[in-house]
């Protein structure tokens, strides 16, 4: 069984004066045979492109846009196993000194994921759950309780220790909460952007948008959790993963702009 999904965005901006680019948008690696069409970015007016791989294996495109209007977009299908996705629920934790290097710097404290500050609150929560997979979820739950949602609430200040305190935010804010304390607990964890539409899911839809989770390693690999939905879904299409938000922004712009429209889309090709 499978199911194609139609992927892609649709991103307007107006620029003042010439502004440089770097958008981190394209489909992971680890996806990319699964795609029957390509997700090239198409940007309008058409300027001269460039591509690199960054630290951490995702696909980065750099730009200069010119001043004006400027349409960056994809559109593109995706085979997708149509089934929620799949947990070892018995994974056990891997202890610190025998954990791959790569997997290092996921356990260390970092711009929005501020773990050495959520240090002793973590260990008060989770210290007497199960290590492993069974921790990890008590995290997810903890912080899906935690949280309230509402788009807006949106902060690009706001650091994983915020986010306890406030108690609210976006998906972003769970996913950097969840992974804090992960790391807290001797988890590595690493922040993953993804597209995920609503397949499965009974309506009224939301608006689409890029959705925030994350990967934990425990004996077996990278494992997805999703302390937003906390639950298995069907249709999450990996885009980039790194420490935290600040590593895979979809669009990082090194000069004054505008967004004046956004729009994503993750929909079943029926």
């Amino acid at each position: 069984m499978f199911v194609k999904l139609r992927i892609g965005y649709e991103l307007d901006y107006y620029f003042p004066q010439p502004t440089p680019l770097i958008l981190m948008l394209n489909v992971h690696f680890s996806r990319v045979s699964d795609l029957e069409t390509p997700d090239y970015i198409r940007v309008s007016p058409s300027v001269p492109i460039s591509a690199y791989r960054d630290g951490f294996g995702n696909w980065c495109t750099r730009l200069l846009a010119p001043p004006g209007a400027m349409k960056i977009t994809a559109d593109a299908v995706i085979h997708d196993s149509g089934l929620p996705e799949r947990f070892n629920r018995e994974a056990g934790q891997v202890a610190v000194e025998n954990l791959p290097e790569e997997c290092i710097v996921f356990l260390l404290a970092s711009r929005y994921c501020d773990s050495d500050r959520l240090l002793d609150l973590a260990w008060q929560l989770f210290g007497h759950t199960q290590p492993g997979a069974p921790r990890v979820q008590a995290i997810c739950d903890f912080v899906h309780q935690r949280i309230a949602f509402n788009y807006n609430d949106a902060s690009v200040t706001r650091a994983a220790s915020d986010a306890y305190h406030e108690g609210r935010g976006v998906c972003r804010d769970y996913a950097h909460l969840a992974v804090a304390f992960c790391r807290a607990m001797n988890i590595p964890a690493r922040y993953c952007t993804c597209y995920l539409g609503d397949v499965g899911t009974p309506p009224p839809y939301p608006p689409g948008d890029f959705a925030a989770s994350f990967e934990a390693y425990l004996e077996g690999g990278w494992q997805m959790f999703d302390p937003r939905n906390n639950v298995p879904r069907i249709g999450r299409v990996l885009i980039a993963h790194g420490r935290d938000a600040a590593d895979v922004a979809i669009a990082t712009t090194f000069g004054p702009n505008t967004l004046t429209g956004f729009k994503v889309w993750t929909d079943e090709v029926t």
